[in-house]
C-alpha cells in the first residue's frame, strides 16, 4: 500500500467512528484483520476482531457525542502513527467513577500496523488522567 493508501484507511476508519456506533461496526471488517490484536490503553489487549468489535461496541454504549479530529497522520513502512483530539460526552461510570453526562476534550496516539490494506495491530493511549480528572469535577 502506498503511503496516501495508508493515510486514506486511517480517515475512513475515523470518520466511522464520528458517524457512530453502527457505522464504524461496519467499516471494521473491511479495514481489520480478523486476527488483529489491540492493545488499549486500559492495559488489556483485545484479540481477534470478533472481541474488539464487542469492546468498541461497549465504548459507544457507554459514551454519546464522541468526535475525534485527526491532528497527524505519519506513515513509515507498516506503521502509522496518528495523534487525535477527541470530545466525548460519558453516560455512565468509568472505572467506579460516576460520570453521568459529563463531557471531556483529550488528546490520544494510537499506532497501526497495517498489512495488505487491513490493520492487524494497535496501539492505543490517551491522557487516562485527564480524562478522569475532566470526568470526576
Amino acid at each position: 500500500m502506498s503511503v496516501e493508501e495508508i493515510k486514506a484507511l486511517v480517515r475512513r476508519l475515523t470518520e466511522a467512528y464520528n458517524n457512530g456506533k453502527e457505522s464504524f461496526l461496519a467499516v471494521l471488517d473491511e479495514g481489520y484483520a480478523i486476527d488483529v490484536v489491540v492493545h488499549s490503553s486500559m492495559g488489556q489487549d483485545v484479540h481477534g476482531l470478533k472481541n474488539y468489535k464487542k469492546l468498541a461496541s461497549e465504548e459507544f454504549t457507554a459514551s454519546s457525542d464522541l468526535h475525534i479530529t485527526i491532528d497527524d497522520i505519519i506513515v513509515e513502512g507498516s506503521k502509522v502513527a496518528v495523534r487525535y483530539t477527541f470530545n466525548v460526552t460519558r453516560k455512565g461510570e468509568l472505572d467506579s467513577i460516576p460520570t453521568k453526562n459529563k463531557k471531556a476534550t483529550n488528546w490520544a496516539i494510537t499506532i497501526y500496523r497495517v498489512i495488505e490494506g487491513k490493520v492487524v495491530e494497535e496501539w492505543s493511549r490517551y491522557d487516562t488522567l485527564g480524562v478522569m480528572q475532566q470526568l470526576s469535577t
